[in-house]
């Protein structure tokens, strides 16, 4: 019995030693303080951040130079350079520069002690007197001599952790785990990654009279614009590593069967002015949301409406979950530029709008009883959103007009509001609104993140001197790319006059992501401006942008070219590939894996096929036929479908656009990629809604179903001369939705045409169509049931003969 006893104390009090000396996991730390945990972990430890000039040192916040804000840790070449005196200093090594021999020594005394020498531009370092080679040679950066920030580190015995630009120099390995410790990592990045704060009404009228407020002009093309391109057009995104991998996540086919909004990057959820969760559908109609009981389609019926025409609020589109619904919208309030003076006429003075943009988030339980939870209002115009899990993100613009402002008309600060604090219009403070150094521009950009999860928690709203005009978000980061024009006058050397020139440049600003909260990472420039979303494309870890540099109508250095660049996960450019198809626009661009997709268009539709291996990128093949593709979709791992125009060539050498064009090209061979099959749709003046939406496709691989919206227009022209001299006139002749089986055996076969409108509504009609109630919009499926909705009408058709199950009107 003693012995028992006394093995089982052994064992005891091993296990104690065991869990005494066992290194925490990563998620012990849940319940403990954030900042406790930071804290511990970056005792003795170096922490920095590529191009920042800010520090901290075991725990200190410090400057990497006090005397040149300018010495900041760069990349370069291919590697994060760090200055050896900060670093040699911050571990209490003296650090002497003998300028007759650009030597560089650095030494820690004690029984540990440890010299390190540098010569300016050798590729060896002197560690205790014994030489080792580095890949890159210490250089000089802004009076100061940079290394390889691991080859000093590790010369002085220490341990280096990376993640996204953020670098810390400490005595333990791994101090945090990139995949279940971001909100910590954010946090760190966030103490050495500042953005300079306004801080004070001085400070930000000293900032905006050195942009173009004064003159009321203002280069930045996302000063004050609505949206990427208009409020029903949003995002852009990266497919994942394969078209397989793409299609899959754009059909986005759950349990229970049903379609969900056409979007770019799995798991990134983009707002539309339709959604279903396969039982139920939601639908923004005019300035009401209507949810109709769906499925099964025999019972189809309306259990509720939102009705907000005397609420001074415009839904434009949505999102739900299976918890909730957020309606996302905007209002405005007039406001005088002037006021009538005592004893002046009473007239009705001139006024201006301010603009606001509103998420209103529904309980949604209860179909037939929705109950608001919250809403949230930023000033300004709206941009784009993303919902990513529970995580709901806003971007807005908001123009700040120097003249109404000293007029008393407008606010100096945007304002905002969140009833999960109180019901109070607040200004964002001084204190919170940073700028960009050197990018000042007289606008503001606001995100805001909210976590749907908790209703009664802040929303995170960060603000910026700035302005966004497309996005792009990844499952963990944003991307907020803005357009400079830069106009110079300059003397082509074709011509004997100079001329003015668009020098124009695209300046994308990086995000992390995490909950609802959001975090500054960076910003990184290319030349030139990009199209649309599909544009940018995160992959690895590095971002992806295609632009177009120059003008189409020049004919001499400065026309147009089209480029691709990849940025590494600091935005500093690490591949570039330029100069494609001089004379022409990127019609479309799609990014899936390492592979790219790029359509220009000036005569004809080169379709290029791009090699994105980041230290060498380059076209693989081209292939080049009449029309052109303005929206590219994965079929599989080696087809892509492309909607667009049709074009014809003219006798001068031109092309006149034609009908809709839906075709597969075949990329397996990539060298020698091929049109397989194509269908032209109606004639000149033929329209989709498709082409500038992707939200508005329909598709389905597994279900072999591909549909989309459509205006169909005849032209009554006898011959492309007619066309070509004005003299031809159209007629719309149907309005609906086409809906094909695809296959890559026999290529698109029409199944059926579906419309809301009547036989004696088109002959109305006239020669030009109308915008109509009965216009469909949208098509989604649940099970085996096609539904087409116009503002009018549900219809649900079976999938396989498009025979009609019933008609649901709405009034």
């Amino acid at each position: 019995m003693k012995k028992t006893a006394k093995i089982l104390s052994i064992i005891l009090a091993l296990a104690m030693l065991v869990t005494f000396f066992q290194v925490p996991a990563k998620n012990a730390y849940a319940n403990t303080d954030p900042d406790e945990v930071i804290k511990k972990r970056l005792n003795n430890a170096v922490v920095l951040y590529i191009g920042s000039s800010d520090a901290c040192v075991n725990n200190k916040m410090t400057q990497v130079d006090k005397t040149n804000p300018e010495v900041t840790p760069v990349f370069k070449n291919g590697r994060s350079l760090v200055p050896i005196r900060f670093i040699s200093e911050s571990f209490g090594a003296k650090v002497d520069w003998d300028q007759s021999t650009s030597t560089v020594t650095a030494k820690i005394e004690g029984l540990k002690g440890k010299t390190v020498r540098l010569v300016l531009g050798s590729n060896k370092i002197n560690i205790n007197g014994k030489d080792t080679t580095i890949d890159v040679p210490a250089e000089r950066i802004n009076g100061r001599v940079f290394v390889p920030f691991r080859v000093v580190s590790e010369a002085f015995g220490k341990k280096v952790f990376y993640d996204r630009g953020l670098i810390i120099i400490a005595d333990k390995e791994n101090l945090f785990d990139t995949k279940t410790e971001k909100s910590l990592i954010d946090k760190v990045i966030a103490r050495v990654n500042n953005l300079p704060f306004v801080g004070s009404e001085e400070k930000l009228k000293e900032l905006l009279s050195k942009s173009d407020s004064y003159t009321g002009y203002n280069r930045n093309k996302g000063s004050d614009i609505m949206n990427e391109k208009s409020m029903d057009m949003a995002a852009s995104e990266s497919v994942g590593t394969s078209l397989n991998k793409a299609a899959k996540s754009m059909s986005a086919v759950t349990s229970g069967d049903y379609s969900t909004t056409n979007v770019q990057v799995q798991g990134v959820d983009e707002a539309d002015v339709v959604k279903t969760d396969g039982k139920y559908i939601y639908q923004v109609n005019n300035q009401r949301i209507v949810v109709a009981e769906a499925y099964p389609a025999e019972e189809m019926n309306i259990v509720s409406k939102l009705d907000f025409t005397q609420k001074n609020f415009n839904p434009s589109e949505m999102y739900i979950d299976d918890k909730h619904l957020v309606v996302i919208g905007s209002s405005y309030t007039e406001i005088p530029i002037y006021k009538t003076q005592i004893g002046q006429p009473e007239i009705l003075p001139p006024y201006y709008s301010r603009n606001f943009i509103k998420a209103i988030v529904y309980d949604i339980t209860d179909r037939t009883n929705l109950k608001q939870l919250r809403e949230v209002e930023l000033e300004g115009n709206y941009v784009s959103s993303r919902k990513i899990g529970s995580a709901l993100y806003l971007v807005a613009n908001k123009y700040a007009n120097y003249y109404y402002i000293q007029q008393g008309n407008d606010n100096l600060t945007p304002s905002y509001r969140d009833t999960a604090v109180d019901d109070k219009v607040k200004n964002v403070s001084y204190e919170d609104i940073r700028y960009f150094p050197g990018c000042v521009s007289p606008n503001y950009m606001l995100i805001a993140g909210i976590n749907l999860d908790n209703n009664e928690e802040q929303a995170n709203i960060s603000t910026y001197l700035g302005s966004g005009e497309n996005i792009y978000a990844s499952q963990d980061n944003l991307y907020v790319a803005i357009t400079n024009y830069n106009y110079t006058i300059l003397k082509a050397k074709t011509q004997s006059i100079r001329a003015d020139v668009n020098q124009n440049n695209t300046t994308a600003y990086k995000f992390s992501l995490d909950k609802g909260k959001v975090t500054y990472l960076g910003k990184g420039e290319v030349p030139g401006r990009i199209l649309n979303q599909f544009s940018m494309d995160e992959h690895d870890g590095n971002f992806r942008i295609a632009t177009t540099t120059g003008e189409m109508w020049r004919s001499d250095e400065f026309t147009s070219k089209n480029n691709v660049y990849i940025l590494n996960d600091t935005l500093s450019i690490i591949g570039r590939l330029e100069d494609i198809a001089p004379g022409e626009r990127i019609y479309s661009t799609r990014f899936m894996g390492d592979r790219g997709y790029m359509v220009t268009y000036r005569q004809v539709d080169p379709l290029f096929v791009i090699d994105l291996n980041p230290e060498n990128p380059k076209v693989l093949g081209a292939l080049k036929i009449p029309g052109y593709s303005d929206y590219l979709h994965p079929y599989d791992e080696n087809h892509i479908i492309g909607f667009g125009k049709d074009t014809e060539e003219t006798k001068n050498g031109g092309a006149l656009m034609q009908g809709m064009k839906i075709a597969v090209f075949d990329v397996s061979d990539v060298n020698n990629p091929k049109e397989k099959f194509k269908e032209t749709i109606g004639d000149r003046g033929t329209d989709s809604e498709l082409l500038r939406n992707h939200k508005a496709l329909l598709f389905s691989k597994e279900k072999n179903l591909l549909a989309f919206p459509i205006t169909v227009v005849n032209t009554k022209a006898r011959n492309l001369e007619e066309l070509i001299s004005g003299n031809e006139s159209y007629q719309t002749v149907w309005q609906g939705a086409y809906v094909y089986s695809l296959d890559l055996k026999n290529g698109f076969k029409l199944k059926g045409r579906i419309t809301h409108i009547l036989e004696e509504e088109y002959k109305k009609s006239g020669d030009y169509w109308y915008s109509s109630e009965k216009n469909i919009e949208r098509l989604l499926y649940i099970d085996d049931t096609l539904y087409t909705l116009s503002k009018a009408m549900f219809k649900a058709h079976t999938l396989s003969d498009l025979k009609e199950i019933k008609t649901l009107e709405i009034k």
